[in-house]
């Protein structure tokens, strides 16, 4: 169940478990709840990868490739050119074994790197 059939459920039937049959609750509050229970969760999983991936990375290559996503336990991550592609390509074994360590509620098992 994707995020917007998410929403029109809780919109529908009530935030709460108090909530009564036919009754209503406002988009704020079905908001926020969406928020607290999947916003925040997938959040609180990633929060510290930026700054791993930051220290991880080799001289060189931090101001040459960015962080661009991440997705079923893979890293998206954009170089500027197709050498440090190349550069990067050569150590996402070690970065992935160091990232799995490091984050393992991230469950990163790969990286895709693309030039862009």
């Amino acid at each position: 169940m994707d995020a917007t059939e998410q929403l029109r459920n809780r919109t529908k039937s009530g935030v709460g478990r108090a909530a009564k049959r036919g009754s209503t609750t406002s988009l704020g509050d079905a908001v926020r709840k969406l928020m607290e229970d999947s916003i925040s969760a997938r959040q609180a999983r990633y929060e510290s990868l930026p700054d791993v991936w930051s220290e991880l990375l080799p001289r060189g290559l931090g101001g040459h490739c960015r962080l661009a996503g991440v997705a079923d336990g893979l890293l998206k991550v954009v170089a500027d050119s197709p050498s440090y592609m190349y550069e990067l390509r050569l150590c996402s074994s070690q970065l992935v074994e160091e990232l799995r360590r490091r984050c393992p509620r991230a469950r990163i098992r790969t990286i895709k790197v693309s030039v862009g």
